[in-house]
């Protein structure tokens, strides 16, 4: 395992116009508890312009939400797909942003729909372990990575999103 990750690192460091995954793009990187990565994906939601697909596990974070709010408010299109505990969940997102026109999907065809991915303007990618809520922020050990700018992999990104979506159902509000 440890050969496979030094090719990529040589692949993406040295290699960059040959490797697909290193396409002129940049890779920046977040840590947590208090590493700042609420206030990356503040910056980058606040950035969007056209697009953002959201997934999440756990989705409660109230700032992302508000960005989320003023970002479709700006005429950005937002489409997002949630674990099926969002049914459920005391302060999950998923109403919140249902009650504002944003169009929310549960994906309950897995034991855990764990993603936590946004695609942005079909450009940045965020990823990682972080989920969208303040314990992630203060209280959890958690990794974070924003991809900006590599096609390729946004496009993986993409086509995931969509085959997730392609299988989700319409959130008709939290259950009891």
């Amino acid at each position: 395992m440890k050969k496979k990750a030094v090719v990529l690192l040589w692949c993406i460091l040295i290699l960059g116009s040959i490797c697909p995954l290193a396409q002129a793009g940049s890779i920046r990187v977040y840590f947590s508890p208090n590493g700042g990565c609420t206030d990356a994906i503040l910056s980058e939601i606040n950035q969007a312009k056209t697009e953002i697909l959201l997934q999440a596990y756990s989705f409660t974070s109230k700032p992302i939400a508000q960005a989320l709010i003023r970002a479709h408010q700006r005429g950005v299109k937002i489409s997002a797909v949630l674990d099926k505990s969002n049914r459920t969940q005391k302060y999950s997102a998923a109403t919140f942003l249902k009650n504002l026109g944003i169009p929310v999907f549960i994906d309950d065809q897995h034991a855990i729909a764990h993603n936590k991915i946004m695609i942005i303007d079909n450009r940045v990618v965020i990823t990682g372990s972080f989920n969208f809520s303040m314990a992630a922020e203060n209280k959890n050990a958690e990794n974070l990575l924003i991809l900006d700018d590599l096609p390729d992999l946004t496009r993986a990104y993409q086509e995931n999103f969509q085959k997730h979506l392609s299988h989700a159902v319409s959130y008709l509000g939290k259950e009891e």
